[in-house]
């Protein structure tokens, strides 16, 4: 496992994180699993997890806080993240931060999930929604601050809505926040245009999120996919997302070396760029946990295949199926 320093914290973290949503809230999420899996991560070099309330209302955080007391004499990075207060995602441009994340409720969830945790500190605490005219109204900012100096957590981070990279731009630049979470991916290469610049010239870290595009880049996906109602990719892969997200994906198909699956090469295009901190693909079993973490060992990819999967962008603008 290879470490990529996360910006102005300083911390070293795994470049090949864990992204623990499918671990509650997806068909097929086992406990016992999902703790097996999480374990053999460690055990492989992983140190950053990431996680949220509303990763099954806490359910993620309480496996979470197993796995730090399973292993107290580990350096492991812990990250969550504050539900909005209407429960919407992703948010809209008519939401207020009295919507969203007012100071009684910031507080309220910072507790919560270190109760559901069983911690008494995450290292990362962030916004599970994000409007960039949030940083006009810097009661967010006081409560942050208030929290962060009792020692609830040590660094603050916002999680940019699906497909809106430029939605935070903003908030960067104003040196408030020490990290970004952004989709990041083969389709997805839009934060290059503004948010990655920012992101490096004001040193906050780069947490790049479904690097499979929700399973497309996984190889796994067909026209006959289905998920059980209870599991949101049901209503996210609604037939028209579904029937292009399928055609997108059997494009790569011929770029695929014969010695590489197409996860391996979705998550080495991540690895070829710099300025991203850590990808944190989701991870439920054994395999893809070591399937996953071998990719930092093997590296970036070539030059020439980087280039060409370049022009495999695909710019998407939020719908009512994209949450």
């Amino acid at each position: 496992m290879k470490y990529r320093r996360f910006g102005k914290t300083n911390w070293q973290v795994s470049e090949i994180g864990y992204g623990m949503w499918g671990m509650a809230g997806w068909t097929g999420s086992d406990d016992e699993e999902s703790l097996t899996s999480l374990q053999r991560s460690v055990d492989l070099g992983c140190n950053f997890f990431d996680t949220a309330w509303g990763y099954g209302e806490g359910h993620s955080e309480k496996l979470l806080g197993k796995l730090i007391r399973n292993n107290p004499n580990k350096n492991l990075y812990t990250a969550t993240k504050i539900p909005p207060k209407n429960f919407i995602w992703p948010s809209q441009r008519n939401f207020s931060l009295d919507d969203c994340f007012p100071p009684d409720h910031i507080e309220q969830y910072v507790h919560s999930s270190l109760k559901n945790a069983g911690l008494d500190k995450f290292n990362l605490m962030q916004f599970h929604v994000w409007e960039d005219h949030f940083i006009e109204d810097d009661r967010w900012v006081k409560k942050i601050d208030e929290l962060r100096a009792q020692g609830l957590f040590d660094a603050i981070g916002i999680s940019i809505n699906r497909w809106e990279p430029w939605n935070g731009v903003k908030t960067v630049r104003s040196g408030l926040i020490d990290a970004v979470q952004v989709i990041y991916n083969i389709f997805d290469q839009n934060p290059d245009d503004e948010l990655l610049p920012a992101c490096e010239e004001m040193d906050v870290a780069v947490i790049a999120r479904v690097p499979f595009d929700e399973g497309t880049l996984t190889g796994n996906l067909t026209l006959e996919s289905t998920w059980d109602k209870s599991d949101w990719r049901s209503t996210y892969f609604v037939p028209e997302n579904l029937k292009s997200s399928v055609e997108h994906g059997d494009a790569l198909r011929p770029l695929i070396p014969e010695d590489m699956t197409m996860p391996e090469m979705a998550l080495r295009f991540i690895l070829n760029e710099k300025r991203v901190s850590t990808i944190i693909p989701g991870m439920r079993k054994l395999n893809h946990v070591e399937a996953n973490i071998e990719t930092s060992d093997l590296g970036q990819l070539p030059d020439g295949l980087h280039e060409k999967l370049r022009s495999h962008r695909w710019d998407r603008v939020p719908t009512k199926w994209s949450q």
